[in-house]
């Protein structure tokens, strides 16, 4: 015989006492503070907008401020960031975007209809939080072409990067061919390759008698 057979009633107000800490903990229970609103397909075409995109050869206006309804984050870290960056931008790194003041403030420009532009070193470094903005409802986020590196290589002529493509194939970050050069100035050549001699060694002939 189980114990709820003996006393019914504790069974009964157990489990509405039960329920009820289930319900109050559903209605209480914190909001996330991004939900998805863009399904993989979306998110896909997302990327072929052209209105996603900040071009090179439009900072110049925010750097002279001429507009004052786009902001530049940088996402790299904040000693990369003190080594050099886009003039009048600010640096907000990858690592704390999605805390929840960065978050408020982000809603807050998007409702003031401000431009966000996310850079980082290149533009595949930016490129994951770009997207995860795009895909939580933040339209007013876009990508930098090129990243910094390009900016750095084009900064002083911005306007005529609208003639020159080639933030679309990125800037090599290192040097394969000079990483595999011969250190110290030398100079291997064919002629010092000379092919190893192998010579085998004579067998022995074993006594007669042996063991």
């Amino acid at each position: 015989m189980h114990i709820h057979e003996l006393n019914p009633w504790r069974t009964m107000i157990a489990l509405s006492v039960f329920v009820l800490i289930l319900i109050v903990g559903f209605l209480t229970r914190p909001k996330p503070l991004l939900t998805y609103e863009k399904t993989i397909s979306e998110s896909v075409d997302a990327l072929l907008e052209s209105d996603a995109y900040f071009y090179p050869w439009d900072l110049g206006k925010v750097i002279a401020k001429e507009t004052e309804n786009v902001v530049l984050f940088d996402i790299r870290d904040n000693f990369i960031f003190g080594q050099g960056h886009i003039p009048g931008a600010e640096n907000l790194a990858a690592s704390v975007l999605s805390q929840e003041d960065n978050i408020e403030r982000m809603k807050n420009l998007r409702d003031m209809g401000v431009t966000v532009v996310l850079y980082g070193e290149d533009e595949l470094q930016a490129n994951g939080p770009w997207m995860l903005f795009r895909q939580v409802g933040f339209n007013n986020v876009k990508l930098l072409l090129g990243g910094y590196s390009y900016y750095k290589e084009h900064k002083n002529d911005l306007s005529a990067t609208r003639e020159d493509d080639s933030f679309k194939k990125g800037i090599a970050r290192f040097n394969y061919a000079e990483m595999a050069a011969p250190k110290d100035g030398a100079v291997i050549s064919a002629e010092s390759e000379k092919p190893v001699q192998i010579q085998r060694r004579e067998k022995t002939n074993v006594a007669a008698g042996g063991c």
